[in-house]
């Protein structure tokens, strides 16, 4: 398998954890390189930062507009008519930037999944099928794609991986209801969701960099 194509940013010297961070729709892999400067790193150790090109296909719900996705969208009811096919593929190329990053000297319990919208839900769609606990997993903005497929499909060993959720009241793009039952379906399944919203869109807010800030010192 090719690897997709990424962007790295180390804050020190030999880093001994990675952060796998997955863009939005139509976004790309500098989308979050901005935001390192702005969070506090502070006695943590040296992070590897990466930011990885989702591939360009054609998005039903944008008229067949190609774009750069992690799986197509085909109607503004996210909960239907999912994209199964494109998510798994996506996933094994998530999975397959966690090998190299094991390869490179980074286990899984050092190992970050971290995703905006369409980000987010693949990195719940990845690590709730690992079979090694990640170090976490950071779920901005989004929700637990083909549901009833997750619900089957977690695995005992990935609800060791501590989950951070965050929602903008106000967001017209993935509504706060989809956010909150998929933070109600991941607390049944028996993991611990840390979960937060704000008032704010389909975006992020300073309030929620704080945040992040706070959960990387507590899982890291």
């Amino acid at each position: 398998m090719t690897l997709l194509q990424t962007i790295e940013k180390e804050t020190g010297p030999n880093p001994t954890v990675a952060v796998i961070w997955m863009h939005g729709l139509g976004a790309d892999a500098n989308d979050f390189v901005p935001m390192i400067p702005e969070l506090d790193l502070a006695g943590l150790p040296a992070i590897r930062f990466i930011f990885p090109n989702a591939e360009t296909m054609p998005v039903t719900i944008n008229g067949g507009y190609v774009m750069r996705a992690w799986y197509d969208i085909v109607a503004t009811d996210l909960g239907r008519q999912e994209d199964e096919t494109g998510l798994r593929a996506s996933q094994l190329k998530v999975e397959a930037l966690i090998a190299r990053e094991n390869a490179r000297g980074i286990p899984n319990e050092r190992i970050i999944l971290a995703g905006f919208s369409q980000g987010c839900a693949m990195t719940l769609q990845t690590g709730l099928r690992q079979t090694k606990p990640l170090a976490g997993l950071m779920c901005l903005s989004g929700y637990v794609p083909i549901a009833d497929k997750s619900a089957t499909e977690h695995t005992p060993e990935s609800k060791q991986t501590p989950i951070f959720l965050v929602h903008g009241r106000m967001d017209p793009v993935i509504p706060l209801a989809r956010a909150t039952a998929s933070r109600d379906l991941l607390q049944q399944w028996g993991y611990q969701v840390e979960w937060h919203e704000y008032h704010m869109p389909h975006s992020v807010c300073a309030e929620e960099v704080g945040h992040i800030s706070a959960w990387l010192k507590k899982v890291l």
